[in-house]
């Protein structure tokens, strides 16, 4: 057996007492920092100032994403710069590049979204005198206007409805060009202007019942266009959309207030009506198709005529109060 290759075993005296205040730790001393690194290069500190400043945008400003995504790219971008040429950090680079794509994506999405909406020069002044006062914006206004109703024409003398024949739930229509003429029993009722709900009093009243008949007769006066929606598809998409729900019931309900003007004078012309748009709807929930029915069962046409346009004096007052 060969002895000589073992290694003595060491033998720690009893009465000896380790220096602990004497002995180092190595791995403290590793990661203490004794030695300051010098101030990295000043690419560096403008990516952190883009991502500092990119990060305190108030976000009632209307941009502020745009602008957050647009310092956030710009801030991976220089980060990139720096970590290429004076780190030279490959996995630096790889997660700011990745970064990058990420907000350069979100930030061309969002400058799309902001992109102006053309509207068709037919639906302009519709939109400006109708929808944009209501902060409807453009987009959604081409949703409503793009899907599901089409732009009809009548020439003079043909009729839009025909009272006790033509249904009143297969549409709804706004007057873009032109003017038609409302009568009852050949008496002459009120004039309907652009920009002006069509059968309002009609789409408010059978809401609830279904299956009616235009009471009174529409014919163009002049040759007329008019937006066209299909009612039951129109419902729907509203259904969907609630504010734009909420807009329709506030604009329906202040056309219906205009008619009422427009029986009690109906020498009302186009500018008279537009001073009465920016007056509150308070008949918002009065439905002139009722008052139109009274005027049907009633059983002398000359007399029904009177009392309903004496009934609409009393409203009208109280409009022109406020």
């Amino acid at each position: 057996m060969n002895t000589t290759a073992m290694s003595p075993l060491t033998v720690t005296p009893l009465g000896f007492v380790p220096d602990f205040k004497n002995s180092t730790l190595d791995p403290l001393n590793e990661t203490a920092c004794e030695n300051w690194k010098e101030i990295h290069h000043l690419v560096f500190h403008v990516a952190n100032i883009c991502f500092a400043v990119g990060l305190v945008i108030p976000t009632t400003l209307n941009l502020h994403m745009i602008l957050l995504r647009g310092l956030l790219t710009v801030g991976c971008a220089l980060f990139i710069i720096w970590a290429t040429l004076y780190r030279c950090a490959l996995d630096i680079m790889i997660w700011n590049s990745v970064f990058l794509v990420v907000n350069l994506l979100h930030f061309i999405y969002l400058v799309y979204k902001r992109r102006p909406i053309k509207i068709e020069k037919e639906l302009s002044s519709l939109y400006k005198r109708m929808f944009e006062p209501l902060h409807v914006p453009p987009e959604l206004f081409q949703r409503l206007t793009g899907q599901f109703c089409n732009i009809q024409t009548l020439k003079t003398g043909q009729a839009y409805a025909a009272e006790d024949k033509t249904s009143v739930d297969d549409r709804l229509s706004i007057l873009l060009k032109g003017k038609m003429k409302v009568s009852y029993r050949g008496h002459f009722l009120h004039n309907i202007y652009p920009c002006a709900f069509i059968d309002s009093p009609e789409f408010r009243s059978t809401q609830m019942n279904r299956g009616e008949k235009f009471q009174v007769t529409i014919i163009a006066d002049d040759n007329c266009k008019f937006l066209c929606w299909s009612r039951e598809r129109l419902t729907y998409f509203l259904e969907s959309e609630p504010f734009l729900y909420e807009i329709f019931k506030y604009l329906i309900g202040k056309d219906i207030t205009n008619k009422l003007y427009s029986l009690n004078d109906p020498t009302l012309n186009d500018k008279a009506s537009k001073k009465i748009d920016r007056q509150p709807s308070l008949c918002s929930q009065l439905s002139v198709m009722q008052m139109r029915n009274s005027m049907a069962s009633t059983s002398d046409s000359e007399d029904g005529l009177q009392m309903f346009l004496r009934g609409t004096s009393s409203a009208s007052s109280l409009l022109l109060i406020q």
